[in-house]
């Protein structure tokens, strides 16, 4: 595709028809703004005439310099250093998902140039991977993203309210199993003042999957309770065991193990033998684990009955020496 030389053309002529397929970026706008300002306009935005529009006016569909256009502006200029490319806006998304221009694209952002390729442009998907360089397990891999997300929530992602790990691994999977916790948890991400991280969302679906249907009810309605809630109890039990030193962690850790080794001997003893490879092999590692634990429970219970009986007999010491003693009756 022929790249002819830069040059400016006003905002008015941009046609800007594919901005819905990025993700928005406040910071990054912030950026070029300060960056034009001092240097210019260092990267050309990339277009394309449409075929039947061949007059000077007709406008330009702007495939590449979205944040750029956005950032010009917010600094009032009119018009922008644009790239305008040959042939059809067809074979401009093709090149824009072929290439790596100014920035590079997010997931999303390449499955929904993928769907507009697909749907608007009426290409196949072996079409579309043939001309954007790739092989169709990778089209078809993006165009499963946007099959698992509403509108709503690609929104959400394309307004940055939400991470695309966020909506991959949390909303969706949460809207196959049930899409209406996954339109209301959207909803109170969507209205809560202080948003969620992605880790923080990463622990609410943590315990979201292990809890109760009465309380999941609550988590969809109040995820940011839920996580302020769970913060102050994990700061709670750090206090704890801060107060209780290391001597009430060893005893909370055995209480532990022995519930787990409960569960551990009643879960054996259904077993039938032969055992499989890998439960003979978890026995082995546990067998030899335990010798190094004996070892440590018998120190501790020895020096436990050593200093019993020492104060036992500091304790008892004086009165049975005077026991021992002559009457005072029998010296007079």
């Amino acid at each position: 595709m022929a790249s002819p030389p830069d040059r400016e053309v006003e905002l008015r002529r941009l046609d800007l028809r594919f901005a819905a397929t990025r993700v928005s970026d406040e910071r990054a706008v912030a950026r070029l703004v300060q960056s034009i300002q001092a240097c210019g306009q260092l990267i050309a935005c990339i277009a394309v005439g449409e075929p039947e529009r061949c007059d000077v006016a007709a406008p330009l569909v702007l495939i590449d310099g979205y944040r750029r256009v956005a950032a010009l502006r917010r600094l009032g200029r009119d018009t922008a250093r644009v790239e305008c490319w040959g042939g059809t806006v067809e074979e401009a998304l093709a090149q824009m998902l072929a290439r790596s221009r100014s920035r590079v694209f997010t997931a999303i952002e390449e499955a929904l140039l993928l769907r507009e390729l697909i749907q608007g442009q009426q290409l196949s998907q072996r079409e579309a991977a043939r001309q954007c360089g790739r092989d169709v397990s990778w089209v078809n891999r993006r165009l499963q993203l946007l099959g698992e997300m509403s509108e709503a929530v690609l929104q959400a992602v394309r307004s940055q309210e939400i991470s695309t790990w966020s909506a991959v691994r949390v909303l969706a999977p949460l809207a196959r199993a049930n899409t209406e916790h996954a339109q209301r948890l959207l909803s109170s991400l969507e209205q809560s003042k202080q948003a969620l991280s992605t880790r923080e969302l990463k622990r609410w679906f943590e315990h979201y999957r292990c809890a109760q249907r009465s309380q999941r009810e609550r988590m969809v309605d109040h995820p940011r309770l839920f996580i302020d809630s769970l913060t102050e109890q994990e700061r709670d039990g750090a206090a704890k065991k801060l107060q209780g030193g290391p001597e009430q962690q060893a005893v909370a850790e055995l209480g532990h193990l022995q519930a787990q080794l409960e569960r551990a001997r009643k879960a054996l003893g259904v077993v039938q033998c032969p055992a499989g490879l890998a439960l003979a092999r978890a026995c082995r590692r546990v067998r030899a684990a335990l010798p190094e634990m004996d070892a440590e429970l018998r120190r501790l219970g020895h020096e436990v009955d050593g200093n019993q009986r020492e104060r036992a007999c500091a304790a008892g010491s004086g009165s049975l020496a005077a026991r021992d003693q002559p009457t005072a009756a029998a010296v007079a």
